[in-house]
């Protein structure tokens, strides 16, 4: 067999995250992505990489302090689990620190190739030095009419911390130089003051388009907009100088959940989300050029310690705003639209309860429209022969029809039962919100398990007569995600499943009453335990000279079991194929040559968000669906919810997707586990990339009627 399983290496899922992020940034680098295109994958990178600071990072530096504090009390449990976990968590910040360091470089070279190019297609970035009279004249009106109330500069001198400040905004250091009093002699030295102030990003935009000259589009980061400003807003105050400088910082994300018996889960989130503003501080990135002077004024009032970032970098922070830098009309500069689709068994007036009923159904967005789901639940708030309503919900969008259509249900006498999750990182006010609204319509409104998230998506419809209807989502039933992530929704009357899907809800309600599911894998029930009992079957099947492989595609695997199982299939000779969008901690680079797991990630367009495990089970391909990711935090300690695909047109489909995937040649990169960059090449690539291939594929079947 080689070498054994617990030899092989394991990728910590934070180091392969960064790798992970850098295949975004390549993408943002390559020639043949379209210009504005490749801004945008620069803003995702930035923006990918402070939510892994506020949170990983965050959580890595919070085991690091826990280790340090036992071995300084001298229990005798340093040097063991937690001495342990802390230098695991101190090695994986040092990677992490040096591969930001490294890509930080690259990332700076990427945005000036890209600002290049933007001017050699005549749109011109600007700073505040290039501007020429007419632009500063429409700079000072934009000011007085736009920004003048926005900016109000706090003196460093003031404040003790920057305990206010968040971490989403970006700020402007000022270095403000005024004459003194005149000495006896006469003479007068330079004396400085230093501010700071937000820049009012929401309310204005980072990007402020100039007015066009000689066929040219000129644009102008707001920094500099503010920089050709500061006359105005220190006026008055004597001062012969001033310069400004950005930074920004990232805090802990984690939230502290009040355990006061005496309030409720939605008071609890509540204050933990007020709480959250006053995380520490981990991460600090600063203008280079900015005075050591200026510098110190701001890491003294951050309070950093020995185990936090403090990173040099541009004259511009907060890239992630290069997501909406703007179009300027040049549409050539951008993909070419894909017109999300409706089969054409959901086009026309028919029910689609009754189609459902007649046979499975899918959709997959954003390649489909996410209307059909729209309309089914629109559909069962009003149909008389609906009873009940039961969905969980884990994210929503800020105008939710599905919610709309939840409330319309239970304004008609449906029972409607609701399942929102309050932990969803960073959509918590969202949701509160949203539950409250909910609960005010008259809806029954759960807030998860404790101690437990509740990520499974499903919808459960239950009819008067006849057979109920059941959705399972890989994603969330999220009108904006559903536009830019690839997302499966099974929609069946199986009662098979029906009856399963009633016993979750069961679950979720009564956690302490035992369940048993039939069909449906559920976490953290026995899905981490049927998952590697369907590898091992694999296993048996190869030994026997039965067809045998298995092929995923996933968001994240680094589950040590699944790996573990994973390893042994590939060693026994089942071929392995995965699709691995992100986290990934198996190391095909180490396997022994020969050995037939192949690992590949794609970036493109879209998001990579389904989940779809296909085993050959001996020639009856078996083909699941779900919200889970091979992580412990999804096998271990989530709610999550892994359906069997029954119907051969659904089951044929859902393989379609990975094989197209495991066929790109064009966007999917090679995952092996020590940060390649390399393409994937399939021994029968496709022509195009994946999800342009699938895209062609249904409006093909649309075409044919199907």
């Amino acid at each position: 067999m080689g070498k054994k399983v617990s030899a092989l290496p394991y990728t910590e899922r934070d180091v392969s995250w960064m790798y992970f992020n850098r295949r975004i940034l390549q993408e943002a680098e390559r020639p043949g992505v379209p210009l504005l295109e490749r801004l945008s994958f620069l803003g995702i990178y930035s923006n990918n990489l402070d939510e892994f600071f506020r949170v990983r990072v965050a959580s890595l530096n919070r085991v690091n302090e826990w280790g340090d504090k036992v071995a300084g009390k001298g229990s005798s449990r340093s040097g063991g689990a937690v001495e342990k976990e802390a230098q695991l968590a101190r090695k994986t910040v040092k990677a992490i620190s040096r591969l930001n360091s490294a890509y930080s470089k690259e990332y700076e070279l990427a945005v000036e190739s890209v600002y290049r190019e933007l001017e050699e297609n005549n749109i011109c970035l600007i700073n505040d030095r290039q501007a020429d009279e007419g632009q500063l004249k429409f700079i000072r009106r934009f000011f007085h009419e736009k920004l003048e109330g926005h900016i109000v500069p706090i003196w460093f001198s003031a404040v003790k911390h920057l305990d206010y400040e968040t971490d989403e905004d970006i700020y402007l250091a000022v270095k403000a130089g005024r004459l003194s009093v005149p000495k006896s002699d006469g003479t007068r030295k330079m004396v400085y003051d230093y501010a700071y102030f937000d820049l009012p990003v929401r309310s204005c935009g980072r990007f402020i388009r100039l007015p066009d000259k000689d066929g040219r589009s000129y644009i102008m980061y707001l920094d500099d907009v503010v920089r050709c400003s500061l006359s105005e807003i220190f006026g008055g105050l004597g001062y012969v100088t001033t310069e400004a400088y950005a930074f920004k910082f990232t805090r802990d994300a984690e939230m502290d959940i009040d355990e006061d018996k005496r309030n409720g889960l939605l008071q609890k989130i509540a204050k933990g989300l007020k709480n959250r503003r006053k995380g520490e501080p981990l991460r600090f990135v600063y203008d280079s050029s900015m005075p050591a002077d200026l510098q110190r004024r701001v890491l003294s009032k951050l309070e950093l310690d020995k185990n936090d970032t403090v990173l040099q970098g541009g004259r511009y922070q907060n890239h992630k705003d290069l997501m909406k830098f703007p179009d300027c009309g040049r549409k050539d500069l951008k993909f070419k639209p894909f017109t999300p689709i409706i089969p054409a068994v959901f086009d026309g007036p028919d029910s689609l309860i009754d189609k459902v009923r007649a046979q499975d159904r899918f959709l997959h967005v954003p390649y489909h429209s996410f209307a059909p789901f729209i309309r089914l639940l629109h559909e069962a708030a009003v149909d008389r022969r609906v009873r009940s309503i039961k969905i969980t919900l884990y994210r929503l969008a800020k105008d939710s029809r599905v919610v709309n259509a939840l409330i319309g249900a239970a304004r008609n006498g449906k029972k409607v039962t609701v399942v929102i999750e309050l932990l969803a990182r960073f959509d918590e006010q969202s949701n509160i919100n949203w539950a409250q609204k909910m609960q005010d319509a008259g809806i029954k409104v759960i807030f998860g398990v404790e101690g437990l998230k509740v990520h499974s998506k499903v919808v459960h419809i239950g009819m008067k007569t006849g057979a109920d209807i059941v959705c399972v989502s890989t994603g969330n039933f999220h009108e904006g995600n559903a536009a830019t992530y690839t997302d499966c929704i099974l929609m069946t009357a199986s009662r098979r499943l029906s009856t399963d899907v009633v016993t979750l809800f069961d679950f979720i309600e009564k956690p302490y009453i035992p369940v048993t599911f039939k069909e449906l894998l559920v976490s953290p029930n026995e899905m981490k335990k049927k998952f590697i009992s369907l590898i091992n079957a694999e296993i048996k099947n190869h030994r026997n000279g039965l067809p045998a492989y298995i092929k995923v595609k996933i968001n994240h695997i680094t589950h040590p079991a699944i790996v573990a199982s994973l390893y042994e299939a590939a060693l026994s000779g089942v071929p392995v194929d995965l699709l691995v969008r992100g986290n990934c901690s198996l190391v095909t680079a180490d396997l022994p040559e020969g050995t037939p797991m192949h690992v590949s990630g794609i970036i493109d367009r879209y998001l990579e968000h389904s989940r779809i495990f296909v085993f050959a089970a001996g020639g009856q391909d078996k083909v699941f669906i779900g919200s889970a990711d091979w992580m412990p935090r999804n096998l271990d300690n989530r709610i999550e919810v892994v359906a069997p695909v029954y119907d051969p047109t659904v089951k044929q489909e859902m393989i379609r997707i990975v094989d197209y995937g495991l066929r790109d040649a064009r966007q999917a990169r090679v995952v092996d586990g020590h940060g390649s960059l390399e393409f994937a090449a399939p021994e029968n690539p496709l022509p195009t990339g994946s999800q342009e291939a699938l895209y062609g594929h249904y409006r093909s079947l649309v075409e044919q009627g199907l």
